[in-house]
């Protein structure tokens, strides 16, 4: 599953315990982890994100002395995701620890990023490529949960940048989409901001199809301009 795979991505060098924590915090509390899903092991936890034991132990333990995951041992036990997040929700909310500045520059990488995508896309994509992304932007605008729009969503963003046959900006969309799908997760709850961001993913697919450059760029950067500046509005308001 494409948001296990964001999610549970290798982490950099610096603070590793405390990026750990907060990639998934962000995803319990945006509902890309459910309530009641079991995590990997500690091993494969530690195996898939690329640090220690002892790295993911200790995050675990700190997931765990927030109540947004709770432990069962023995055989059949392991890491859950707790059923009352609800509860946590407003104090360990991810738009308390992030800035508009934050959000205007993760909104430049994204824009740099999908841009390109969509040039390079224009001119190297085949027609099973569109015919594949054309049938993912149904899937995004058929999805009814924020899980599955923003599951539909990421899918969309990484067919994009691999269609532009780049392996270093699929690569690079990856890693952005670690701190950009929590976001845009709590954002799908609301159906008005579901419709537009279909409208722009269809705009964007229309001059991808008509190999319009110039006009496949202007849609790329009107869709995440779409995006940061309701990440900007929800966090003004949430404050």
């Amino acid at each position: 599953m494409i948001t296990h795979t964001v999610i549970f991505a290798p982490i950099g060098e610096a603070s590793r315990t405390e990026q750990i924590t907060q990639r998934l915090s962000n995803a319990i509390i945006s509902g890309l982890l459910e309530k009641g899903e079991q995590l990997p092991n500690e091993s494969e936890l530690a195996r898939m994100m690329g640090v220690s034991h002892i790295t993911i132990r200790d995050a675990l333990n700190t997931l765990r002395s927030k109540s947004l995951i709770y432990t069962i041992r023995g055989r059949n036990g392991g890491s859950f995701i707790s059923d009352n997040v609800e509860n946590y929700v407003k104090y360990f909310h991810p738009f308390n620890n992030i800035s508009s500045d934050y959000l205007s520059d993760l909104g430049e990488m994204q824009s740099s990023l999908i841009i390109h995508s969509a040039r390079l896309s224009v001119r190297r994509m085949t027609d099973q490529d569109l015919t594949t992304l054309n049938n993912l932007i149904s899937t995004l605008e058929n999805s009814d949960t924020p899980q599955q729009k923003t599951q539909s969503d990421m899918r969309c963003l990484l067919t994009l940048a691999a269609n532009s046959q780049s392996a270093r900006l699929a690569a690079q969309e990856l890693i952005i989409l670690t701190e950009w799908a929590p976001l845009i997760s709590i954002l799908y709850r609301d159906e008005t901001f579901h419709a537009k961001s279909t409208f722009h993913y269809r705009e964007l697919f229309n001059a991808l199809q008509n190999r319009d450059e110039t006009l496949a760029v202007t849609q790329a950067h009107a869709l995440i301009e779409f995006f940061v500046s309701s990440l900007i509005e929800y966090k003004i308001n949430f404050v």
